[in-house]
């Protein structure tokens, strides 16, 4: 079936192109639900100043969209899309900054 667009009147096009965007919308709303949250224990944190580091480094990662790394708790809390990066390479980043790290369970 081909569709001829100058048989369409201006209001069926704009109906269309409502619709198209409305679907788009959705999906960017069902992608932006799919972050995925993992607590990394970093035990080689020794000083107040390692929390920034290993929060610099992660941050850098693509996919990753929130850090948080806390000294008390020695550990590194990261939000990230799945579908951009993987807890191993969050692993490998902490490791390649001087701060090997595990997922917690």
């Amino acid at each position: 079936m081909t569709l001829h667009l100058r048989s369409l009147s201006k209001t069926t096009i704009f109906s269309l192109i409502l619709i198209m965007f409305s679907l788009l919308a959705t999906n960017n709303n069902a992608r932006a639900t799919e972050n995925v949250t993992a607590i990394l224990d970093v035990p080689g944190m020794t000083c107040k100043f390692c929390p920034i580091t290993i929060r610099k480094a992660l941050e850098k990662v693509p996919g990753v969209v929130e850090v948080k790394s806390e000294f008390k708790t020695k550990t590194a809390t990261v939000t990230f899309d799945p579908g951009k990066t993987n807890i191993e390479t969050l692993m490998k980043t902490t490791a390649n900054a001087g701060y090997p790290s595990t997922l917690k369970k």
